[in-house]
């Protein structure tokens, strides 16, 4: 009861105009944690002034954004850092009602499909196609022109419930499909391309020496899932005037994908009145620092 009466008086109080109490009273509010924002909600909805409303958001948004900060520091704290779990991270980011269950079961339903036409016969080659195929052409995932104008190209939900992604997106699909499937093919970091290496099924980029490129058969496009080979990429580096040095063909780590896509998708923030949310994602970003 005197909780109760506690979020009642501060309730009463969101629309102090002095910046400095209304500041104490969203602290205090936030410190309630996630469970009180159906009481916030129900107040917003019996609420008719504007300036009242965009504080109760405000304060909504705030206590979304804790949530997610503690979620993303548990995932990177974990002894695995799961990569679809860390892009849901930044999907509940720009939709804090984020269900994973139907993701988890796209998923599922895409890897057995691909599970089911796979044997151990196959060469790297051929397991990219049926990979490919069934991703691009039965599922119909669709690669869109990387843009900041949309950051739900950048949700992996979004992605995978409406079939189309950026190639960042796309990229995390397919690779968490590969991992699904034990197949040795991961996101690499060459310049402006999010693409995806197929490396020899006994590369283990923690114990072995030598130039990565070394061990890659092949590279996949993202947005469309064609094939690449060391010739098109050797012309792709001359293109653009770059050395293709050694760190470009690393796998990436998980937390570096995630880092990346928390940045890409602050780019979708730029005008002042998103401004916020840009700072924001970037302190998430700042929080896989490796």
């Amino acid at each position: 009861m005197q909780a109760n009466r506690e979020i009642t008086a501060l309730f009463t109080l969101i629309d102090d105009p002095d910046e400095e109490v209304y500041s104490t009273v969203s602290e205090k509010i936030v410190a309630y944690g996630k469970s009180i924002i159906p009481n916030l909600e129900h107040l917003w909805e019996t609420t008719l002034n504007d300036s009242i409303q965009e504080r109760i958001e405000m304060i909504i948004h705030r206590l979304h954004f804790t949530d997610q900060t503690n979620e993303l520091i548990e995932w990177r704290d974990s002894a695995y850092q799961d990569l679809l779990l860390g892009a849901l991270i930044v999907s509940k980011f720009l939709d804090p009602e984020v269900n994973s269950t139907p993701v988890l079961q796209e998923i599922e339903k895409i890897r057995k499909n691909v599970w089911l036409e796979l044997n151990n016969f196959l060469t790297p080659l051929e397991q990219a196609n049926v990979l490919s195929s069934i991703l691009y052409h039965y599922y119909h995932l669709k690669g869109v022109e990387l843009s900041y104008d949309n950051a739900e190209d950048f949700s992996i939900q979004k992605v995978l419930l409406a079939k189309k992604g950026n190639e960042r997106s796309n990229a995390i699909v397919y690779q968490v499909l590969c991992e699904l499937l034990d197949i040795n093919a991961k996101i690499i970091n060459i310049p402006k391309l999010s693409i995806i290496a197929f490396f020899h099924s006994d590369y283990d980029p923690t114990t072995q020496i030598g130039h990565p490129q070394e061990f890659i058969h092949f590279y996949i496009d993202s947005t469309n899932g064609q094939a690449f080979s060391h010739k098109d990429i050797e012309g792709y580096f001359k293109k653009i005037g770059q050395e293709p040095k050694a760190a470009y063909f690393k796998p990436s780590s998980h937390k570096k994908i995630i880092q990346q896509l928390l940045l890409e998708t602050a780019k979708c923030f730029a005008l002042p009145i998103n401004d916020y949310k840009q700072k924001e994602l970037v302190y998430l970003s700042s929080l896989l620092d490796e």
